[in-house]
C-alpha cells in the first residue's frame, strides 16, 4: 500500500522508507484514527460529541454491490482497512436489509487491537447497531444470540411491539429513535451518544447511508474505488432522498493498493 495523499506524518515517513511493503495493523490504524471529538454539553463534564464515519466500496461504474453483495468487488486490502475501521469504533450502525444480505455476524474482539481500545476506554469489540423499521430480522442468528457486546436495535416508536417483545427475549436492546415507523438518523446518532458511543461507523447499506446523507450527520466517508466494472442496475453507496445542496467534503488522505483506492473525505 502505497501513501499518495497525507495521513499522518508518522505514517508517511514509515510507507516513504519502504514504499513496497505491506502496511501494519498498527499503521492503518493511526492513519484513520478518529478525530478529536469536540465537547458535547449536553452530555457533562469530559463528554465527548459523536463522529459518524461510513465506510462503503463502489465500482469504477459506481456499483456498490454485485449480485446484491460487496464482497465480490472488495480486497484483501479493503478486508484489512474495513476490519481496522471495526476495530477503532465504538459501535457499527448496519441496516437490516445489508444484515439479512450479508449474513452480519457479531463483531470480534481482536487482539491486535485490544491495547489501543483499553487505551480508549473502549471495551473488547464494538457493539452492531441494527438499524430496522419493521423489525423483520432472525432473531435466531449468532449476531442476537451470542455476541461479544449485546446487539443494539434501532427502530421507531411504532415498531410492532411483539417483534419487539422478541428481540429483546432474544438479547438484543431496542433503543427508539423515531416518532413512527422509521429511524430518525439525527436521533439514532444522539441516542447512540447517550450510551457513550461517540465513535460512530456505518457500513450501509445505500438506504441507510443516503438517509444519513439526507440528514445532515454524515461527518466522514472511508470510500473504497475498485478498479472494477459491472454495468447492470446495482446500486450506488447511497440512495434515497437527494439533498437541496451538494454536500462538499474535504479530502483528507488517500491510499492505494493493486489499483483500489482508499479515499477518506470529512467535512471542512
Amino acid at each position: 500500500m502505497r501513501r499518495l495523499f497525507p495521513v499522518t506524518q508518522e505514517t508517511a515517513t514509515a510507507a516513504a522508507a519502504d514504499p513496497g511493503r505491506e502496511w501494519t495493523l498498527d499503521e492503518l490504524a493511526d492513519a484513520y484514527a478518529y478525530p478529536c471529538h469536540p465537547t458535547d454539553p449536553q452530555g457533562g463534564p469530559g463528554s465527548r460529541g459523536p463522529w459518524l464515519r461510513a465506510n462503503m466500496v463502489s465500482t469504477l461504474d459506481g456499483a456498490a454491490q454485485h449480485d446484491g453483495r460487496s464482497h465480490p468487488i472488495s480486497s484483501a486490502a479493503d478486508m484489512r482497512i474495513f476490519g481496522t475501521l471495526r476495530a477503532l469504533a465504538d459501535v457499527v450502525v448496519v441496516g437490516a436489509e445489508t444484515v439479512r444480505q450479508e449474513g452480519y455476524r457479531p463483531a470480534r474482539a481482536r487482539k491486535e487491537f485490544a491495547a489501543r481500545r483499553e487505551a480508549a476506554g473502549q471495551g473488547p469489540a464494538p457493539a452492531v447497531a441494527v438499524v430496522s423499521a419493521g423489525l423483520e430480522l432472525d432473531f435466531s442468528l449468532p449476531l442476537f444470540t451470542s455476541p461479544l457486546v449485546p446487539t443494539l436495535i434501532l427502530t421507531g416508536a411504532s415498531a410492532d411491539p411483539h417483534r419487539t417483545a422478541a428481540a429483546e427475549k432474544a438479547g438484543a436492546r431496542v433503543i427508539v429513535a423515531g416518532d413512527g415507523m422509521g429511524v430518525d438518523p439525527a436521533r439514532a446518532v444522539h441516542a447512540l451518544a447517550q450510551l457513550g458511543h461517540t465513535r460512530l461507523l456505518t457500513e450501509g447499506g445505500p438506504r441507510l447511508l443516503g438517509q444519513m446523507i439526507a440528514a445532515g450527520v454524515l461527518d466522514e466517508l472511508c470510500l473504497t474505488v475498485s478498479p472494477t466494472l459491472t454495468a447492470g442496475d446495482a446500486q450506488r453507496i447511497a440512495g434515497g432522498p437527494s439533498v437541496v445542496v451538494p454536500h462538499r467534503f474535504v479530502l483528507g488522505s488517500l491510499l492505494e493498493e493493486d489499483g483500489f483506492l482508499f479515499g477518506r473525505y470529512h467535512r471542512p
